[in-house]
């Protein structure tokens, strides 16, 4: 039986593909995109963040997960752990066990502050499985790039009721503002929708990262002026606002 067979009259057509732009004058096409889940949590009282992070760094290395570490710039004792994955599976099945370990089991999550979200395309992506597998893994493994900022957001409801040319160009006045800072190497992104996925109905998680701190809050303030920020964003936060302690690759 061919797909068109199983398809039942009268029901819509369902694609749950992310497209790139064509190559080699075929239109790329992928049913993969990468899941990235980022921890906050709190060393117990008389124990050291540093001391704590470091732990969970030797955790990760020991257990071979891929990880970025964060020291929390605003909790003295706040460690992030940014974990990524194809499959979601990964979190439940490694990232999960880790937190009944003698490292972890002493720290007080902060579920205020996860953050779960997929990569995915806008469709004229030159390289397709380079913008959603490796990229945002590129951008937070950089050593080049120590201070991170994530935060989720959610747009109210006018926007998605809008046609899809002023959606367009809504969006690509937003995107130029953030090509301009990665070109001068201020400020990186990283782009992860989390429909359905976050505990707070948000619908995107954003990181930014580079080389110093104010540029992020700089563009942060800059994209406040843009037609999506100032009047189609219903929530953005909380801000976790990151320094990167290690890396485990």
């Amino acid at each position: 039986m061919t797909e068109a067979d199983m398809k039942q009259p009268g029901l819509p057509s369902i694609d749950i593909l992310e497209y790139g732009g064509k190559r080699d004058g075929e239109r790329q096409s992928m049913n993969r995109r990468l899941f990235m889940q980022l921890l906050v949590f709190d060393a117990p009282a008389g124990r050291s963040g540093d001391d704590l992070a470091a732990r969970t760094t030797e955790l990760c290395a020991k257990h071979r997960l891929p990880a970025v570490i964060y020291a929390d710039a605003s909790s003295p004792r706040g460690v992030g752990l940014l974990t990524w994955s194809d499959d979601p599976v990964h979190f439940v099945h490694r990232v999960r066990p880790l937190f009944a370990s003698e490292v972890l089991s002493v720290a007080a999550h902060r579920p205020s502050f996860t953050m779960t979200g997929r990569s995915y395309s806008t469709g004229h992506e030159p390289d397709l499985e380079h913008v959603l597998l490796r990229r945002p893994v590129e951008n937070v493994m950089n050593d080049a790039y120590p201070w991170h900022v994530w935060y989720p957001l959610r747009r109210t409801p006018a926007f998605a009721r809008l046609d899809g040319h002023d959606q367009s160009q809504i969006l690509r006045e937003h995107a130029q503002i953030g090509m301009a800072y990665g070109a001068q190497g201020l400020a990186h992104d990283i782009r992860l929708a989390c429909y359905g996925i976050d505990t707070d109905d948000n619908e995107f998680v954003i990181g930014l990262v580079g080389p110093a701190l104010h540029p992020l809050s700089h563009l942060v303030q800059a994209m406040r002026k843009t037609r999506q920020t100032s009047e189609f964003i219903q929530r953005m936060g909380p801000f976790f606002i990151g320094y990167a302690l290690h890396r485990v690759s």
